[in-house]
């Protein structure tokens, strides 16, 4: 008789933990609110001027 070889499935969830990772990394990262609190409690907004009128 032949020999049959059976591979078991490899586990899903390790992909799943990757894909949360990285996803968790990429929302601080890029989409996290740009607000800074002092030491005092006071919260600065971190704002970029965009404005390139001249005079």
């Amino acid at each position: 008789m032949a020999e049959i070889k059976i591979e078991k499935k490899k586990p899903v969830w390790p992909w799943i933990v990757a894909v949360l990772l990285i996803s968790a990394l990429v929302y601080y990262v890029f989409l996290r609110d740009n607000e800074v609190t002092t030491e005092n409690g006071v919260q600065i907004e971190n704002t970029t001027s965009t404005d390139n009128t001249t005079n």
